[in-house]
Parts: structure tokens; C-alpha cells; sequence
């Protein structure tokens, strides 16, 4: 069962309009421009807490400000999302992402193998979990999803496994309910988490990494690496609803306002009311996180109304002109004329 986000995505076009000058496109950013707004997607060791990590970082980067998307363990390895500066804001939109785990299992009795993947097969789908004593959240009742539930190995009572899950699944929580189902009880021995959303252990980077490539960037001018680390934020939203927007709307979100259903270029087709989308320019800059008020259908055919309420603008205020001044300007010049 992939995640539900991924797969071949279908937009419906609204109307189309030639790109303007402005802006520029994720990967042509320079180094100073990733650094003010970036995800690192780093490779977490065991030992430190997440944290301390994320300080870690802001420290050597010399950054005002960084952040993690989504806490590990301290004995858990794996991707931390590491927000540099104005990416702090994009970290929320991991908190919808689903995850990926490897980890261990340890049974507390012996179980046959069989036995083990055909109950590991009940797992997927929804369940209800109650977040452990030791969380930082109120212990109620939750549905989260998993979304698979692969056996790798099973060595005695160790079960190498793998996890797809919703966000917010407790892995630990999952080992001990299916200890249970097996009759035997079981608690997790080891945990990797190997995916968040887009960012996967197969580009990941880590702590040393990090250290190095600011380091050939610093003092050699080398940017290949660096940029290897420093991701554009973008990438912290591939898991979103995406609505396409035209030139002349984009200052005026990054100045507050909502998104109205003229400013509508594009809309990704399986949009529905309520759910957290992304607003991008036609070059593929990300502009704001932001709630749909319509579903798709609706945005495409409205002539008028509020398609999406902004929750967090991403984009600086300068880098598109506010051009309803100009508007405000020309209506004022012909006032004048009139008179």
C-alpha cells in the first residue's frame, strides 16, 4: 500500500498566462539564498536528542534560527528535517507526511514465523492507538494508518520489519500492540527511520557532512557540496495539494491576504475543503501553506471567492512586486483625469 500521496498528479487548468520576470526557479538559488531559507535532510546518529542536534547545527551554519520536523528518540537513527532560517515556517507541513521506519521487534516468546506475517498483515490499515506515558501529547484515543507492514527477517525472536505509517504513529506503540496479537508481548529493540514525506535515507546527509561542505563553501568558494545539504524548501511540500497561482497574486499573499479565485492558474484535481495545500508560483517557488475553502471543481469554475485561507506565507515580501499599487495608482490617475 504506497502512501496516498504518491502517483502521477492531475491538474486542472484554470487559465494560462506567460511567466514574469520575477522570482527564479528552486535550483538557481545561491548559496546565500538556501541559507536564509533551506531543509537540510539530515541523517540523525544515536545518542543526541533531536534537539541537540538541530542546536548542533545552528551553531556551525552560524544561522539565526533552525528547527526539526519531527522528533526521533535519542537512541533512534535516521531523517530529521532540519529547518535553516525562514524554513522553519515549512516545517508543519511534515506534521501530514507519512513516515517510514525500519526497526526490530524483539518477541518475548517464541512465535513461528508464518504465524508472524500473517498477523503483521491484520496491522495494515487503520488502528486506534493511545499515545505512550512517556509523550508529549494528551494520552487520548487516535486513528492513525499504517500503510504497510513488510516482515524482512525474523531471527528467533527478533522481527527485522518495515513500517509505512500516517503521521503520528507510535512505532513503539505498534511493536507492543502486535507482541500482543501474537500471544507472546514484545517491545521494539532498534528503530531507523528511513522516510519523511519526500526526504529519504537515499540523500540524506549527515552531521559530518554538514561540517564539511560549509567548510569547502566557507573557505575554498567549492558550492557542490553545500548545496547538497542545503535543500530548497520546496522539497518539504512534494507530499501537498499544489495550487498554481498567476504573478500579479503572489505579493499580495506574501502581504496577508488570502488567496481569492481569481489569482487561480492551476489546481491539482483531488483538492477538497479543508485540506492543507501548497501555493506555488508558475517557476516552482513555494509562496505559502494554506487551508482549501473549495474543492478543486469549485475553484475551477467560481468566478469569485476565497479559494484557499492562508495559514503561513513562505516567500519574502521582496522578491515579487505588489502590484495591485499599481492598479491602485492607474484607478487613482484616471479619477484625476475625470475630474
Amino acid at each position: 500500500m504506497p502512501f496516498p500521496w504518491e502517483g502521477p498528479k492531475k491538474f486542472i487548468v484554470r487559465a494560462e498566462e506567460e511567466p514574469g520576470p520575477w522570482g527564479k526557479r528552486p535550483e538557481e538559488r545561491t548559496v546565500e539564498e538556501l541559507l536564509r531559507a533551506s531543509i537540510i535532510n539530515l541523517d540523525k546518529p544515536p545518542g543526541p536528542t533531536s534537539h541537540e542536534v538541530v542546536a548542533w547545527i545552528r551553531r556551525l551554519l552560524n544561522v539565526r534560527k533552525a528547527g526539526h520536523g519531527g522528533t526521533l528518540d535519542p537512541l533512534a537513527t535516521g531523517i530529521l528535517p532540519v529547518g535553516i532560517n525562514a524554513g522553519t515556517k515549512v516545517l508543519q507541513a511534515l506534521l501530514h507526511a507519512g513516515k517510514e521506519y525500519v526497526g526490530i521487534l524483539h518477541l518475548h516468546g517464541d512465535v513461528p514465523e508464518e504465524k508472524i506475517r500473517e498477523v503483521a498483515k491484520e496491522f495494515v490499515g487503520d488502528l486506534y492507538q493511545r499515545p505512550p506515558v512517556k509523550s508529549a501529547v494528551k494520552r487520548r484515543l487516535r486513528i492513525r494508518t499504517v500503510y504497510y507492514l513488510d516482515i524482512i527477517e525474523v531471527d528467533g525472536r527478533d522481527v527485522v520489519f518495515r513500517a509505512g505509517t500516517s503521521a503520528g504513529t507510535y512505532i513503539r506503540k505498534l511493536c507492543h500492540d502486535l507482541g500482543m496479537a501474537l500471544g507472546v508481548g514484545g517491545h521494539m529493540a532498534e528503530l531507523r527511520r528511513t522516510r519523511v514525506g519526500a526526504f529519504s535515507e537515499d540523500y540524506a546527509v549527515t552531521l559530518q557532512d554538514v561540517v564539511d561542505a560549509y567548510h569547502f563553501w566557507k573557505e575554498q568558494g567549492i558550492e557542490e557540496p553545500i548545496r547538497k545539504v542545503l535543500l530548497p524548501v520546496e522539497t518539504a511540500v512534494v507530499h501537498l495539494p499544489k495550487i498554481i497561482i498567476r504573478d500579479s497574486a503572489v505579493a499580495a499573499i506574501t502581504h496577508g491576504a488570502d488567496l481569492a479565485v481569481p489569482g487561480i492558474l492551476q489546481v491539482q484535481a483531488d483538492i477538497q475543503p479543508g485540506q492543507l495545500v501548497a501555493i506555488m508560483t508558475q517557476k516552482g517557488e513555494l509562496v505559502a501553506l494554506a487551508r482549501a475553502l473549495m474543492s478543486a471543481e469549485e475553484m475551477a469554475i467560481a468566478d469569485k471567492g476565497i479559494a484557499a485561507d492562508i495559514e503561513r506565507v513562505i516567500m519574502d515580501q521582496s522578491v515579487y512586486p505588489p502590484m495591485w499599487k499599481k492598479k491602485v495608482k492607474a484607478a487613482e490617475s484616471k479619477d484625476k483625469e475625470a475630474k
